[in-house]
C-alpha cells in the first residue's frame, strides 16, 4: 500500500481551495472551476513540480496564472481547465529554462502579452517560439525585461518576420 505524503496532500487541498476562491473574480468573464477541476489542477501542479524538480512555497503560481489570463479572449469555459494546466506547465518549464532570472510576475506578464498579441491563443507557438526565443536571450544575458517588468519585450528580440500592415497596403496598392 502506497503511503501518501501528508504535506503534499495538504498543499493540494489548500491550492484547490484557493483556486475555487478565484471563481468570485473569474465568473465575470464567464469562467469557473468546479471542485473536481480544482483538485485535478492541484494534482497536475504537484506532478509538474516533481517533474521539473521545483518547490513552491505559499499559494503557488496557479492563482496568479488564473488572474493573469482569465480575461483573455482565447480562454473560455470549454477550455478553461486545460488552458490553466497547459499554462502552468509552460510556466514551470520556462522558469527553469530562464534559470529563475525572471520574477514570476515578469514571466507571467511576458507570457500573457505574447499569448494574446503574438500567439493568438496558440500554446505551441507561445512555448516553442516566443518563450524559447526569450529564454535564449535571457540565458545570453539579456536583461531589458527588468525595466519593463516583462512587458513589451518580445519585439526587441523577435527574430521571426511578422506581417506588416503598411507593407501589405503598399503591396496591395502596387497591384492596382
Amino acid at each position: 500500500m502506497e503511503q501518501k505524503n501528508w504535506l503534499e496532500e495538504t498543499a493540494k487541498q489548500v491550492l484547490a481551495a484557493q483556486v475555487l476562491e478565484t471563481n468570485h473574480f473569474t465568473q465575470k468573464y464567464g469562467l469557473a472551476l468546479g471542485k473536481e477541476d480544482a483538485a485535478l489542477l492541484a494534482q497536475e501542479r504537484a506532478d509538474m513540480l516533481r517533474a521539473q524538480r521545483r518547490v513552491e512555497f505559499g499559494p503557488g503560481i496557479l492563482p496568479k496564472i488564473i488572474y493573469a489570463f482569465c480575461d483573455s479572449s482565447y480562454i473560455y469555459q470549454d477550455n478553461y481547465r486545460e488552458s490553466l494546466a497547459r499554462l502552468q506547465e509552460i510556466f514551470f518549464q520556462y522558469k527553469n529554462e530562464m534559470m529563475d532570472e525572471l520574477s514570476d510576475d515578469e514571466l507571467l506578464a511576458f507570457m500573457r502579452e505574447q499569448f494574446d498579441q503574438v500567439c493568438c491563443g496558440d500554446f505551441g507557438y507561445l512555448e516553442g517560439t516566443c518563450l524559447e526565443i526569450f529564454a535564449q536571450a535571457v540565458r545570453a544575458g539579456y536583461s531589458g525585461y527588468e525595466e519593463t517588468e516583462g512587458k513589451g519585450e518580445f519585439g526587441k528580440i523577435d527574430i521571426v518576420k511578422r506581417w506588416d500592415r503598411e507593407l501589405y497596403l503598399e503591396a496591395l496598392f502596387d497591384l492596382f
